[in-house]
């Protein structure tokens, strides 16, 4: 898992705003972004969104109303939120989030086009999934 990078910007303030579902993260550089849950949870970088290794990645959709419900701290360099599906392995280091939402037009343009080359639809529910592929350690 991607940590901080030694000398990066790091958050000086994060608020949840539930009604407009944006995460506000201010960080040391004096950037501020709003970054919308839903885009947090599609680029959730979970084992369960991103995969094992490149090409296993799981495009999410039904994802435009989910909110964050808990947000806790990870150590000095991460949160881990709850989403109102229940998606809860992600972990976010402030890389990622400064990522996120410093680049957020590209983050949804990659959504978007894989969105159309899949033929879904971003508001369809997730099909239920089987067992796991993970294996225990």
């Amino acid at each position: 898992m991607a940590g901080l990078t030694p000398g990066a910007p790091t958050p000086e303030s994060i608020t949840l705003h539930a009604q407009s579902r944006v995460l506000e993260v201010g960080f040391s550089d004096g950037a501020v972004f709003r970054i919308p849950y839903e885009l947090l949870r599609i680029n959730s970088p979970s084992a369960e969104v991103k995969g094992h290794g490149p090409g296993q990645e799981i495009l999410q959709t039904g994802k435009r109303e989910v909110e964050i419900v808990d947000l806790q701290l990870v150590g000095h360099y991460a949160v881990q939120p709850l989403f109102s599906d229940g998606h809860e392995s992600g972990i976010y280091s402030w890389d990622l989030l400064y990522d996120l939402g410093a680049r957020q037009a590209e983050h949804w343009a990659e959504y978007e086009r894989r969105i159309v080359e899949a033929g879904a639809d971003r508001d369809a529910p997730m099909p239920k999934s089987g067992p796991s592929t993970c294996s225990p350690s």
